[in-house]
């Protein structure tokens, strides 16, 4: 996160009230594939998931095309399986 530029990371600070909530439709965030969620600040992706309520980001890209490359939702995806499996 330290990396982003500023204003990206006022953006990203703003949106955690706001997904803790669970207000994702107030937020550029979408629906992947199960219960992996894609928020979008501008031209950095972050995809997560919540589980008992707590939110759990488990991959950040810079995004080229409206849509999420396939490689990075599967990575996703797999990353998400085995962090389930220890909670």
């Amino acid at each position: 996160m330290n990396e982003l530029p500023f204003p990206e990371q006022a953006k990203l600070k703003m949106a955690f009230p706001v997904l803790e909530n669970g207000d994702f439709h107030l937020l550029n965030v979408k629906q992947l594939r199960g219960d992996i969620k894609e928020l979008k600040i501008k031209r950095h992706c972050f995809i997560f998931f919540t589980h008992n309520q707590r939110i759990y980001f488990i991959e950040a890209f810079l995004k080229k095309s409206k849509k999420a490359p396939k490689q990075e939702i599967d990575n996703a995806l797999e990353k998400y399986q085995k962090i389930i499996k220890l909670l």
